[in-house]
């Protein structure tokens, strides 16, 4: 799946993230959300970048994961200012600075853009095998929205799901969106 979302060509990929961006910008359950959750994109990842600038241009909070490696855990930081508050983390994800931003509990996350490889129309989940965001996702349980945003060339028919795996609300593409029910 990594190979396919890079094989999508460098400027189809920034004309859908535009498109998905304002199709999750729509959303109510973003609307309506006072904190929210989101990551930096990287590599051919979904660019976030509009997507967060839209959080904090409407007053909301604005909450990123950083990689607690020894913890084999995300912890969740306040930003308010992504130009000055981020560094590259692992793996070149750029993440909250700690010494920077607040640590926040995931109970006060309202709505929540997770990343993933892959995703089936049932909005099941494929990550990168490392399992951090298996273990964050059940800590917003009935309290937080779940969506994601991926090309539609990450959707398909379906994955290795095992009871670590957590699905989510919704999931946006270019084309379109997929409903599920989270684990």
């Amino acid at each position: 799946m990594l190979a396919v979302r890079e094989a999508l060509d460098p400027a189809a990929r920034k004309a859908f993230a535009a498109h998905i961006t304002s199709r999750l910008l729509t959303l109510p359950s973003y609307r309506d959300a006072r904190c929210v959750m989101a990551y930096m994109g990287f590599g051919t990842e979904l660019d976030t970048t509009e997507f967060v600038q839209d959080v904090l241009a409407r007053g909301k909070s604005l909450v990123l994961p950083r990689v607690e490696r020894a913890a084999s855990a995300l912890r969740l930081h306040a930003v308010r200012d992504p130009a000055a508050e981020l560094a590259a983390g692992i793996w070149g994800i750029r993440e909250p600075r700690a010494d920077l931003c607040a640590e926040v509990l995931p109970a006060t996350v309202d709505f929540v853009l997770v990343p993933g490889v892959a995703f089936t129309a049932r909005c099941e989940r494929l990550g990168y095998g490392g399992g951090y965001y298996d273990r964050l996702l059940p800590t917003f349980a009935g309290r937080a929205f779940l969506a994601a945003a991926v090309y539609s060339a990450q959707i398909v028919p379906a994955l290795p799901v095992t009871p670590f795996d957590h699905r989510v609300h919704l999931v946006v593409t270019e084309d379109g969106e997929y409903s599920g029910a989270p684990d």
